[in-house]
C-alpha cells in the first residue's frame, strides 16, 4: 500500500493532485483543513495498492459484472449509432401530410429551431392519429416548468454548470428577486470557487451592497460549518465551479460532503446555442440524484431555442427558471409553460422584446 498526503489551496486542487500522481484507484483516507505558512488549505491523505499482481485473482461475480458493464460501452457506442441510422430511415416516413396543415407547420418551424430528430419523431407520432390535436400539449408533457423556491423548498440551492454559462449572474439575480420579494428573508450567498474566480468578488460585493451574509467554502470543513449555520437563514444560494477535466458533479459533491446533504437541490445553469452532443455531454457530467432543474441563461443572445426542447426530453429535468438581458434587476423569472412556448414560438423574451 502506498501513502501520500497531498496539500492544496482547495479541496479541487488537491484532489486534482491525487489523481494526477496515484491515478483513479486511489483511496481518499482523509480530507481536512490544515494550517500552513498562516493560511488555510486543504489536506488529502490518499493510497493506492502498489503490490503487483503475481497470479490472475479469482473472477468474483461482482467483477465479472463490473467486466462486462465496461464491455457495454462499445456496444452503447455502436448502439447509438444504429439508433441514429434508424432515425435517418424512419425520418423519410414522417409523412407530414398525414398531419393537419396546422400541425405540419409546427413540425416544420420546431425542425428549424434545431430540435432534435428524436424530439420531433415523438411528436409525430403522438400527433399523427388525431389531426385535431394541439401540438402545445405534447410540449407540455415533454417539458415540465417548475419554480425553483416555490415548488422546491429547500434551504440550500446550489448552481452548477460549464464556465461561461452564468451561474453566478443566476445566482445573484435569483437572490435579488427574492429579497425584493422577501425583504425580511435570511438570505446567504455562498462561493465554492476557491477565490480563484471573479464570481467570488461578484458575489461579496452584492452581499455587501443588499445586506446578505457571504461565505466561503474552499474545503470540507467550510462547508460542514455552514450547515451548521443553516438555521439562521431562510435560503443558501451556492455558486459551484467549473469541473476541471473529467470530474464530475458527483465526485466533486462526494468531495465537500455535499452529496449528503438531503436539504440541497443543485440547478444546472445552461445556455440555448450548446449543441445537441455537448448537451449531452453535460447530462453525463453532471449527473446526480440532488440535480432538481435547469435554468436558461442569456436567452437574448441565442439564435434558436430548440435546446430547450431538447434537454428536457433527453434529461428529464424541468425548467425552473429564463434568464436574459445585461442588467442584474428583473431580468430572470420563474418559468412557466406559456413563456417557454412564447420564447420558442414567438421569438418573445420574458419581458416581452422579440429576440431578431
Amino acid at each position: 500500500m502506498r501513502m501520500k498526503t497531498f496539500r492544496a489551496a482547495t479541496s479541487t486542487a488537491a484532489f486534482a493532485k491525487v489523481k494526477a500522481d496515484l491515478g483513479e484507484d486511489a483511496v481518499i483516507l482523509s480530507n481536512k483543513t490544515v494550517t500552513e505558512d498562516g493560511c488555510k488549505c486543504c489536506e488529502i491523505v490518499a493510497a493506492v495498492d502498489s503490490t503487483p499482481a503475481r497470479t490472475a485473482p479469482a473472477r468474483s461475480r461482482d467483477g465479472v459484472i463490473d467486466d462486462a458493464l465496461q464491455e457495454s460501452v462499445g456496444w452503447q457506442r455502436e448502439w447509438s449509432q444504429i439508433r441514429n441510422q434508424l432515425l435517418q430511415l424512419m425520418k423519410p416516413q414522417m409523412d407530414l401530410n398525414t398531419l393537419s396543415p396546422k400541425q405540419k407547420l409546427a413540425l416544420e418551424y420546431l425542425e428549424r429551431e434545431d430540435v432534435d430528430e428524436k424530439v420531433l419523431a415523438k411528436i409525430y407520432c403522438e400527433l399523427r392519429d388525431d389531426g385535431t390535436r394541439s401540438i402545445v400539449p405534447v410540449l407540455d408533457d415533454m417539458v415540465e416548468a417548475r419554480s425553483m423556491l416555490e415548488d422546491r423548498p429547500s434551504k440550500f440551492h446550489a448552481f452548477a454548470g460549464p464556465g461561461g454559462a452564468g451561474k453566478t449572474t443566476s445566482l445573484v439575480r435569483l437572490a435579488l428577486r427574492e429579497k425584493k420579494a422577501n425583504p425580511k428573508a435570511r438570505i446567504c450567498l455562498a462561493t465554492a470557487d476557491g477565490g480563484r474566480g471573479k464570481g467570488r468578488l461578484v458575489l461579496k460585493h452584492y452581499a455587501e451592497l443588499s445586506g446578505l451574509a457571504f461565505r466561503e467554502i474552499i474545503t470540507r470543513d467550510d462547508f460542514d460549518l455552514l450547515q451548521k449555520e443553516a438555521a439562521q437563514f431562510d435560503v443558501i444560494f451556492l455558486d459551484l465551479p467549473g469541473l476541471p477535466g473529467k470530474t464530475s458533479l458527483k465526485e466533486w459533491t462526494q468531495l465537500y460532503g455535499m452529496s449528503e446533504c438531503r436539504d440541497m437541490d443543485i440547478h444546472l445553469v445552461l445556455n440555448p446555442y450548446y449543441s445537441q452532443r455537448q448537451l449531452g455531454r453535460f447530462i453525463e457530467k453532471y449527473k446526480s440524484e440532488q440535480l432538481a432543474s435547469v435554468i436558461w441563461t442569456k436567452l437574448d443572445e441565442a439564435c434558436t431555442f430548440g435546446a430547450i426542447l431538447n434537454m428536457a426530453f433527453a434529461s428529464g429535468l424541468p425548467v425552473s427558471a429564463l434568464s436574459y438581458g445585461p442588467g442584474l434587476k428583473n431580468s430572470i423569472v420563474p418559468a412557466t409553460h406559456e413563456k417557454i412556448w412564447r420564447l420558442l414560438f414567438m421569438r418573445k423574451l420574458p419581458n416581452g422584446d422579440i429576440q431578431p
